[in-house]
């Protein structure tokens, strides 16, 4: 009972403002991808105001290598825009390995809902749900997201572990541990949601992320401008 009022306490405080204004005087927010402690990439989102729309980019690419030869690897790049705090449209094109992921998504003012045609799903969705990047504090406060790279969408449940500080390419953070996973558990493997995620309230941003699979993954935030 104490996690649940500590949990509901930390998501309180998450939605003081509206998350774009988090954003407004960020241009840019570099994060490195590790696998096993070895740098295999990167994931660079750019935000920029634009009349009334804001605009987030987001390059993200990154190569694992066995014996000096690649096995796997994505490129992807990919634009949300919104009006206020509303998603009108999120468009991605993903290459994994050789195989081609892409999502489109608008939002249908007459439904009220999103219009997603994505390599893995085509329908509508709700309105609330959030495109599963990590620049965007607000996937801890929502019950699905919307796959970035091909637009499945999926349930999730958060698990507030605790308050602690970490340090990160000589910087400390104070930070809020975080488990996001997948409410199905039935689900395989390689389709759940797993991740631990630390967040720090200050700069409203998330500045590290892990999760296993064939090793361990984590994307950690290193320039922030």
């Amino acid at each position: 009972m104490r996690k649940f009022s500590l949990f509901v306490l930390v998501l309180s405080t998450l939605f003081l403002q509206a998350h774009t204004d988090h954003y407004k005087n960020y241009n840019k927010i570099e994060m490195e991808i590790f696998k096993d402690n070895e740098q295999i990439g990167e994931s660079i989102f750019f935000f920029k105001k634009e009349n009334n729309k804001f605009i987030v980019k987001n390059k993200t690419n990154f190569n694992v290598k066995l014996l000096g030869v690649s096995i796997f690897s994505v490129n992807s790049k990919g634009t949300e825009e919104y009006i206020g705090d509303q998603l009108i449209s999120f468009n991605s094109e993903t290459f994994q390995n050789d195989k081609k992921k892409f999502v489109n998504l608008i939002f249908d003012k007459k439904k009220d809902k999103f219009i997603i045609d994505g390599s893995s799903f085509q329908g509508e969705a709700s309105k609330e749900n959030i495109v599963g990047n990590w620049w965007n504090h607000r996937l801890l406060q929502t019950e699905t997201q919307i796959s970035p790279l091909s637009g499945s969408v999926k349930k999730q449940n958060i698990e507030f572990l605790g308050k602690k500080k970490i340090k990160l390419y000589e910087k400390e953070y104070e930070v809020e541990h975080f488990r996001l996973f997948s409410t199905n558990s039935n689900l395989p493997d390689d389709k759940k949601l797993n991740f631990e995620i630390w967040y720090d309230k200050k700069i409203a941003l998330i500045v590290k992320v892990a999760y296993k699979r064939l090793g361990l993954w984590e994307y950690r935030l290193k320039t922030v401008q």
